[in-house]
């Protein structure tokens, strides 16, 4: 989901592919915008960001939208149903009154073999650039460290301007698509943000059934995948295998991509040593919470449906941990008990802070067979609440 103002919210329903509207809590009858998109597994409707101009004639502001979607295209004008092209796009759109027009697409990326791993968080960053983070899609390039195959785009955080450019000469190389890149090596991600007080990136990473991770996501990082996940290097069934040393010899058996020495591996600042689904990530930039809460970190598991509270260092640059997470790995649940902000929130999939500097939560719940979703739910957290 995504904030316009208040009270006015716009929120993406993944299978459906569509863009609704919640105005003073009551949806609007008719979507903003219906796509067709492959929605098994993590595709779909998947990615929000909104930016707002203020024109040259002081009319109307002009409200960007920018959706990211997995988008299915007939195969040699065939018909949908039978046969089809899965890719990952990015489309910039004008919101005028209820409806979203003039799509441009600004990038265009793999969605096959797929169907996981397609990523989907959308940001605008304080340099006022466009940020997106896709996974794997479940195959290998450079930017998965493997050096067999060119990098195609995916498993990485992406940066382009407001019209798809490349911000400058690109941080990995001047040629498409390294010029996207600011970050790679990256499995699958559902939460990512900035911090209001330093401008630096962090995100969340699922690892494969273990080594969730949250990251400070510097330009050029490197999160390992697929030889490095958590802190430990993995052997060739992907198991654990011993601890990956950060400064090991780049011509020895931990070899990493690193794009002729211009991106760079560096740890986790947090692990979870079993899986907990971390799918949200969000700074909150506003002491309504009261001030023990201004511009720490909010982020939420989807598996024991929990939403953690992080305290930063005075420097920023790592989490405040205390007890048994000193060591910044979390080897249980009960290990997390003392960053527990809220539960009983249901399968959150964003956290967001609305121009009243409260939380606002997106979640959804299963059915009966915990086979379908349902029940989307938009809960507003606030000091009172």
């Amino acid at each position: 989901m995504s904030i316009i103002g208040s009270n006015d919210i716009l929120v993406l329903e993944k299978n459906e592919g569509t863009v609704r509207r919640i105005v003073n809590g009551v949806l609007l009858k008719e979507p903003l915008l219906d796509v067709n998109v492959a929605n098994n597994s993590n595709g779909g409707m998947s990615g929000i960001a909104i930016s707002q101009h203020e024109p040259k004639d002081r009319g109307k502001p002009i409200i960007y939208v920018f959706l990211y979607y997995t988008e299915t295209i007939p195969k040699d004008g065939e018909n949908l149903e039978k046969t089809q092209s899965v890719i990952n796009r990015l489309y910039r759109y004008e919101l005028v009154d209820n409806t979203l027009i003039n799509p441009t697409l600004l990038l265009q990326l793999p969605g096959e073999p797929g169907p996981r791993h397609s990523g989907g968080v959308v940001l605008i960053g304080p340099d006022k650039n466009v940020y997106l983070v896709i996974g794997d899609v479940d195959h290998r390039t450079e930017a998965q460290n493997i050096f067999s195959n060119k990098a195609d785009g995916t498993g990485g955080v992406l940066r382009m301007t407001q019209d798809g450019m490349p911000v400058g000469k690109g941080i990995l190389g001047d040629t498409y698509p390294l010029n996207r890149y600011y970050a790679y090596g990256i499995r699958n991600s559902f939460g990512m943000d900035f911090d209001p007080v330093t401008g630096n990136l962090w995100d969340t990473e699922n690892g494969n059934d273990c080594c969730d991770e949250i990251n400070l996501v510097e330009p050029g990082f490197n999160s390992g995948w697929d030889k490095v996940q958590g802190v430990w290097q993995l052997n060739d069934s992907r198991m654990k295998q011993r601890v990956f040393k950060e400064t090991s010899d780049s011509d020895g058996e931990d070899k990493l991509v690193t794009f002729k020495g211009k991106g760079m591996y560096s740890s986790p600042e947090f692990t979870w040593n079993h899986s907990v689904g971390p799918s949200a990530l969000k700074f909150l930039n506003s002491d309504k919470l009261g001030k023990q809460y201004e511009n720490d970190i909010f982020i939420r598991n989807v598996n024991d449906q929990t939403i953690y509270h992080f305290d930063l260092t005075n420097d920023r640059r790592q989490l405040l941990l205390n007890g048994n997470l000193t060591d910044k790995i979390s080897d249980s649940s009960k290990e997390m008990k003392g960053v527990i902000f809220a539960k009983g929130l249901l399968r959150v999939t964003d956290i967001e802070v609305g121009p009243d500097g409260n939380l606002y939560v997106l979640s959804h719940s299963w059915d009966a067979d915990n086979q379908h979703l349902r029940m989307g739910t938009i809960f507003r957290i606030s000091k009172n609440t």
